[in-house]
């Protein structure tokens, strides 16, 4: 089983999909996606790009398990925001606030 086969299944998975329910999503034989699982195939180009966009996620993500600025820290801006929300807060709801800024960041680059 290859690493983008265990994302791509772990990603079906967590949304409760069968694989019948992605094969017709993506318009594929349902053996031709059970063996991208089941790491026997990759997708082509296009199929990887089709996937990552019924799952919602970059082809880098399939491919290498990185998304976009996810090693990068907050910037001081970033941060300003998340903490000047509410100065009673607590250092949970920060840490909420500033995945929330990072979601964000990375939906506003899919665009």
């Amino acid at each position: 089983m290859s690493a983008t086969s265990e994302r791509i299944t772990a990603l079906r998975e967590q949304r409760g999909w069968s694989k019948t329910h992605v094969a017709k999503k993506l318009g594929l034989n349902l053996s031709t996606y059970a063996n991208y699982e089941y790491g026997n195939r990759e997708p082509d180009i296009k199929t990887l790009a089709d996937i990552a966009k019924l799952f919602e996620v970059t082809t880098d993500y399939l491919v290498n398990g990185t998304t976009p600025g996810e090693d990068k820290p907050l910037s001081k801006n970033q941060k300003l925001v998340a903490y000047s929300i509410d100065p009673g807060i607590s250092d949970e709801e920060r840490r909420d606030i500033i995945e929330m800024v990072k979601i964000a960041m990375k939906n506003r680059r899919r665009v």
